[in-house]
């Protein structure tokens, strides 16, 4: 079994790069991919936190770790259904042309 530790530092690393990614990154497929890296972080703290509970494992954290992937899905569908009308508007995805965006 591998220690809670190294799941933790995983976590965490994945989480740095999805900041970066959010932060540095101008594409807007990219930016949501790095949100998707950034659920996937959290996922993985529900899931190794649930292992190591006590009494040989708790459920609750797989069960909110399948609740995070269903909002993540969602989540990843409306974000590519909001770059397709924002494409069709500025005919590029970079995210500086949003500045642009009429009220």
């Amino acid at each position: 079994m591998i220690a809670l530790e190294y799941e933790l530092v995983l976590s965490a690393v994945l989480f740095a790069i999805g900041i970066y990614g959010i932060l540095r990154r101008k594409n807007a497929i990219v930016v949501l991919m790095s949100v998707e890296i950034i659920l996937n972080a959290a996922v993985m703290n529900f899931v190794a936190f649930s292992s190591y509970a006590e009494n040989g494992g708790n459920a609750a954290g797989q069960v909110f770790a399948l609740f995070a992937i269903a909002v993540a899905a969602a989540e990843a569908a409306i974000g590519l259904a909001m770059f397709i009308v924002f494409y069709r508007t500025f005919n590029t995805i970079d995210l500086d042309k949003g500045k642009m965006l009429r009220w």
